[in-house]
């Protein structure tokens, strides 16, 4: 189905403080770069009362003060804002090369993916890092990144009971989509994998090692390389 990006956004009220703006459904990249889009513009305004937007896979969150800016303003102000999609400048995306040691004390979903979807475990490795992953959301904790494009063959249910402590730097998989825990933190994702990087450090000028949009790029290593990256992110 071909999306339709000159359809008007439909909102929905996000408790008193906020607006759900709705621009598709599903995962689709072009949807997603329109949120962006509409991300940036609506940041450039920098409008009196709106606190804070967060993007998402299809949607965009406006957070707003509603002393300074009501509900008609604010829906009016993004349907105006649609027509100019032209001259919001999303940042260019870049690939982020993330190394990660698959299976064993690491990855120890990852003989379960393999059978669940009747491959072997190094077909499992072998697909996850051929794949290039788009940045569809950041969200869940800080710098958990949701991505699409994970092959067909690898998806997998998430647990039926999730676990209480997930490694920082776990890969997971849940249905069709991977992802990466940057700390330690309850989660229900099957994991295949860690990677030794630091996703999150706050002390940082860039807390965040990449934004939505950017593209992710794994990349299998041995547990010895694991062991002497993460030795050099000790900060």
């Amino acid at each position: 189905m071909t999306t339709n990006l000159y359809e008007r956004a439909r909102f929905r009220i996000s408790g008193d403080r906020a607006i759900l703006a709705e621009y598709g459904t599903g995962v689709d990249q072009v949807v997603n770069d329109k949120v962006r889009q509409m991300a940036t513009l609506i940041t450039n305004q920098k409008q009196p009362g709106i606190d804070a937007v967060v993007p998402s896979y299809c949607t965009l969150s406006v957070h707003y003060n509603p002393l300074q800016i009501g509900f008609p303003e604010l829906t009016d102000l993004l349907w105006s804002l649609e027509s100019e999609l032209d001259r919001a400048e999303i940042p260019c995306p870049r690939t982020i090369d993330i190394p990660v040691c698959y299976g064993e004390e690491f990855g120890p979903d990852i003989e379960f993916v393999a059978q669940h979807n009747g491959i072997r475990v190094d077909e499992v490795i072998r697909m996850h890092t051929g794949s290039a992953y788009h940045i569809f959301a950041i969200g869940f904790a800080p710098g958990f990144c949701y991505l699409g494009g994970l092959n067909p063959k690898l998806h997998t249910p998430r647990l039926e009971t999730p676990r209480v402590r997930v490694a920082a730097g776990s890969v997971g998989i849940a249905g069709a989509q991977t992802g990466v825990y940057p700390l330690e933190s309850p989660g229900g994702w099957r994991l295949i994998g860690r990677t030794p990087l630091r996703l999150f450090a706050p002390e940082r000028p860039h807390p965040i090692l990449y934004q939505a949009g950017d593209t992710i790029q794994f990349r299998s290593v041995s547990a010895d390389e694991f062991q002497h990256i993460s030795r050099l992110e000790i900060p």
